[in-house]
């Protein structure tokens, strides 16, 4: 079995967003299925690319509807209630924001190793996790 691998929304974004190329070259490559292992998201991962791609990118509500919904054949951790107060705390612990917390612990929930992100600071360990900024 492959690693498993933590995708934060940025990442999905620059899938989506031709404002920057080669940001969008290195979003297409490290979410490729060949190469990728297994890739997990969230519920605040789906709604929050949701709205980034309608609201900022400007796209059409129904293909940002399809672009989720086949996001939805990954492995998503559902926010509950238990990853709601382990996030207050993880936020309190590390000094991060409540909703990068939160994607650290929808990682460690879904046994991942890693979180591909740009918004988290590269190379640090949040609990069981490390972050990998790929456009780095």
């Amino acid at each position: 079995m492959a690693e498993r691998t933590f995708v934060d929304t940025n990442v999905l974004v620059y899938d989506v967003d031709a404002a920057d190329l080669s940001r969008q070259a290195r979003a297409r490559e490290v979410l490729d299925p060949a190469g990728a292992g297994d890739l997990v998201v969230s519920t605040q991962v789906l709604s929050e690319f949701y709205v980034v791609a309608t609201r900022k990118l400007g796209l059409d509500a129904a293909l940002a509807q399809a672009m989720v919904e086949r996001l939805t054949r990954l492995p998503v951790v559902v926010i509950d209630a238990s990853l709601v107060m382990a996030a207050i705390s993880g936020s309190r612990a590390w000094g991060i924001s409540y909703w990068d917390a939160l994607i650290v612990r929808a990682a460690e929930a879904a046994d991942c190793r890693r979180i591909l992100s740009e918004d988290l600071a590269r190379g640090t360990v949040y609990g069981s996790v490390r972050v990998e900024n790929p456009f780095a």
